[in-house]
């Protein structure tokens, strides 16, 4: 490789060597563009020379693109490998709105599956079939070469994303197995198929500004506790400590408060404090540090008041590790009286552990669990055993464990034969040690839905609103997916607004409101809720092909086009695509996108089928339809997306909905 004259225009790739045809695609690509790119293509890697070399340009390039594929998933070893944890290691160093890895990905390889460093999940990948790559990816890289930021997704939950599945639908089932604490799985899905059919007159002209919500005095974000221990492996302690208090606080029926994948996108933080609340459209912030040596902490917490920076309250406590729980119920005490609420003490909500050896185990366990890779997955189940095997009577340990064998279902690890069952035998064996916990209910309502049982779903979910019909955590976030599912579009608007205020910027929570909005008929609201989901996350796969499919309903076909043409995702873009031809009346070009869809690796057989039935070929969708039964894909937004509209007499669409239980749906709680 030659020096390198301005490193901070340059992009670093990285690549297994089976890759090298298709990263050389990428790299031309990129070239061609005028970007500078160090790509090695040394045939012998290794020396310390080429060691220090390959060191410093990680160090100083602009961009980082991991190629990842099934020939790196499948390798345990790989100089590669070492490249990825030096650029992971930048990250640490690196403000955490700085765009530096960019991921991309040649194959269907799913993100939890690959096994990559944390950082990679953090940011949304792009599959790039066999190195192909469009102008749209190379204008992304520009861009964030001039400065743009790159703002990870999540999920959920976490946070809020990772590559996408073709379909939201299996984001609700994914969604629904996650325990109260880690709040969102990391999986970000696009439902294109939501679209109504009926056209709906142009109104006033779309605005690009997002809904706001102007903060109420009693709302709070707990900002992430900072480890001061000194050791960076027990952080999971002061992210455990911190979701604690999101929780506790969340009990307060008068109180705000901001959701932890809004909260954690401040993680080691910079900005001040009147910023990150304006963000977070919240009068006032929670903050702390932990210091854990032993048996011992030292917790400090200041309650800041953002409008100006003023102090209500700061107390530093020095407790034994077993008094913990002591201490979050005075944190959370102090803050409420502080903010001049209540705060409710509901017992049956509960489940203070016997152990507080293994209450640490289940910290470790879920911040494993919520990487949601296999191999993480696997090391939280091995703390989670550990954890029961200390108290086998403590429910929460049974209740998390069973969520991560629902996991590696979801994951692909394990067959839904295998691991269903263990999965509910787990949290079944939660629910008789306390039949109050909420999150264990969340968990069995996911392991019913998953086997197509809606009726005992949904009875689980009723449960969930008899044990707290005032949570904001579970219930929220499951319904609004559920209402969608049953075309009850006004419910689910509702829902998701509800979720967007308080979890401001979780893409994943904007893309369901704009989902919502698309089945009501609000098609220039959805734009607006989904120019803010890629304001939030540039790279979110389908924002921009649903955005032009919200504009192809309205007539509007030259900005459809555009819109569409802008979509990151390859399958979501043809799609779209070709729908909006086929709108058009340009029946030539929409049929090229169809065969280019159809040849993909890595297109789902079910969106192959609803652009089929969109364009009224009632037989080749059905034969589609089939197959992405025979292939396991979620089928669950078939009963209600316009898509589908004209498949509705057809017996064998008929008989596919008996097949998955959806023909006669059980009435919602």
């Amino acid at each position: 490789m030659a020096d390198r004259a301005d490193p901070k225009k340059a992009v670093f790739l990285s690549y297994a060597s089976q890759d090298t045809e298709a990263a050389k695609r990428i790299c031309d690509a990129l070239r061609a563009a005028g970007i500078e790119v160090w790509f090695d293509q040394s045939e012998l890697r290794g020396g310390d020379v080429w060691d220090q070399k390959i060191r410093r340009e990680i160090q100083g390039c602009a961009l980082f693109i991991p190629v990842i594929s099934a020939n790196t998933a499948s390798r345990h070893e790989g100089y590669f490998r070492l490249e990825w944890d030096l650029a992971d290691q930048r990250t640490h160093m690196l403000a955490r709105n700085r765009a530096f890895i960019v991921p991309v990905c040649l194959d269907a390889t799913p993100d939890a599956g690959a096994d990559v460093p944390e950082s990679f999940q953090r940011v949304q990948w792009t599959r790039l079939p066999a190195g192909k790559t469009p102008p749209a990816f190379v204008e992304r890289v520009q861009r964030l070469l001039s400065g743009e930021v790159l703002t990870a997704s999540g999920a959920s939950g976490g946070s809020n994303g990772q590559a996408a599945p073709s379909s939201w639908s299996r984001r609700l089932l994914l969604a629904v197995t996650v325990v109260l604490i880690g709040a969102a799985v990391a999986y970000v899905a696009i439902h294109k198929n939501w679209i109504p059919k009926e056209p709906m007159a142009a109104s006033a002209p779309v605005s690009a500004t997002p809904p706001t919500f102007n903060p109420p005095p009693h709302s709070i974000a707990v900002l992430p506790f900072v480890n001061m221990s000194g050791d960076k492996e027990q952080e999971y302690f002061s992210d455990g400590l911190t979701d604690e208090l999101i929780g506790r606080l969340a009990q307060s029926p008068d109180l705000k408060v901001i959701a932890r994948t809004s909260s954690f996108q401040f993680k080691g933080h910079s900005e001040d404090v009147r910023t990150i609340a304006a963000k977070l459209t919240v009068a006032n912030l929670l903050e702390g540090s932990v210091r854990r040596s032993g048996k011992t902490l030292r917790i400090t917490a200041q309650l800041v008041r953002a409008s100006d920076g003023i102090h209500l309250w700061s107390q530093t406590y020095d407790r034994k590790l077993s008094d913990i729980f002591k201490v979050q119920d005075e944190i959370a005490d102090t803050v409420t009286r502080a903010l001049d609420v209540a705060l409710r003490q509901d017992t049956v909500l509960a489940d203070a552990p016997p152990n507080i050896e293994a209450y640490t185990l289940i910290l470790q366990g879920n911040a494993f669990k919520q990487r949601q890779n296999p191999q993480d997955v696997e090391r939280a189940i091995v703390l989670y055993k550990k954890a029961i095997a200390i108290d086998a009577h403590y429910a929460l340990p049974w209740a998390t464990l069973g969520s991560a064998y629902l996991n590696q279902v979801q994951l692909g690890v394990v067959p839904p034969e295998a691991g269903l069952p263990k999965a509910r035998e787990t949290v079944q064996r939660a629910i008789e040690l306390n039949p109050g916990l909420l999150r264990a209910h969340y968990t069995m309502s996911a392991i019913d839905i998953s086997e197509n049982d809606w009726a005992s779903g949904l009875a689980e979910i009723k449960r969930m609103r008899e044990i707290d019909p005032n949570d904001q955590t579970l219930l929220p976030a499951v319904e609004a997916d559920l209402y969608r599912v049953w075309c009850r579009f006004p419910e689910a608007i509702r829902r998701s607004q509800e979720i967007a205020s308080r979890d401001p910027l979780n893409t994943l929570g904007w893309a369901g409101l704009g989902w919502a909005q698309y089945g009501a008929g609000q098609y220039e609201n959805s734009v607006d809720s989904l120019r803010h989901v890629i304001a939030l996350a540039p790279n979110f796969a389908g924002a921009h092909a649903d955005i032009g499919s919200a504009f192809e309903r309205l007539s509007r076909y030259s900005e459809a086009l555009a819109e569409a043409e802008k979509e990151v995702d390859d399958a979501s873009r043809l799609e779209a695509l070709s729908k909006i031809y086929w709108a058009q009346g340009n029946h030539t070009r929409s049929d090229e996108l169809l065969r280019e869809l159809i040849n993909r690796q890595g297109s789902d057989a079910l969106s192959i089928a609803s652009l089929l039935a969109y364009r009224g070929e009632n037989s080749a969708a059905l034969d589609w339809l089939e197959k992405a039964y025979e292939r396991h894909e979620t089928l669950i937004d078939i009963k209600c997306s316009p898509s589908w509209e004209k498949l509705r007499n057809e017996p064998r669409y008929q008989s596919m909905l008996e097949k998955i239980h959806m023909k006669d749906m059980p009435p919602l709680p």
